[in-house]
């Protein structure tokens, strides 16, 4: 166990020395000894990236607070602290998230407060940002649109967008036909009339 001191004080005596409780591994304050003085621990270090290997295909939306960095195949709607798409992913499903890097292909939405598509980048839908980078020879496809607040859904609402409608369960919906229009039936020609 190693010991505090200072350079012109002796070390203190291993008598002197406390284990450390759990109180102090949880982070709470605690004094040193003989000073009144308190000292913190640092906060908790970020946990890194969920990576979904390139041999992973998930089917379903995924939803996390945390980074998320892609190399497989995903089918559904990612939200993510950091969301970086790999150069051999493909994401089908709309994108949110507060940084969004794509090196590989997304086809759907694209919703971040900075994305950047670098130039192995393959987008095929609409980006809504904050701010962009696009570096030479992305392929994108779609339309690009710059938002104060591009994470919120009601954004597009109240920029002429008409909201949705609730839709009512199938069972109460009338069925709606399509009728294929039918000729109008021949009247018969009367003999000696002639028609212009």
């Amino acid at each position: 166990m190693f010991s505090k001191s200072k350079i012109n004080e002796p070390a203190q005596k291993p008598a002197d020395t406390k284990p450390a409780t759990s109180e102090t591994r949880k982070g709470q304050a605690q004094p040193e000894s003989g000073a009144g003085e308190f000292k913190t621990q640092a906060p908790k270090a970020k946990p890194p990236a969920s990576v979904l290997s390139s041999d992973l295909v998930v089917t379903g939306n995924l939803k996390t607070t945390g980074d998320i960095q892609v190399e497989g195949t995903i089918e559904g709607d990612i939200r993510a602290h950091l969301l970086t798409i790999g150069e051999g992913a493909t994401v089908k499903g709309e994108v949110i998230a507060d940084d969004v890097v794509i090196n590989g292909r997304i086809v759907g939405r694209v919703r971040g407060l900075k994305v950047r598509l670098t130039s192995t980048a393959r987008v095929e839908g609409d980006i809504i940002h904050k701010t962009i980078a696009i570096e030479s020879g992305a392929h994108f496809e779609g339309s690009v649109q710059r938002q104060d607040d591009p994470l919120s859904a009601n954004k597009a609402a109240k920029q002429g967008q008409a909201p949705e409608q609730p839709q009512q369960p199938a069972a109460k919906q009338p069925e709606a036909r399509q009728q294929e229009p039918r000729p109008a039936p021949a009247q018969p020609k009367a003999a000696g009339s002639t028609q212009a």
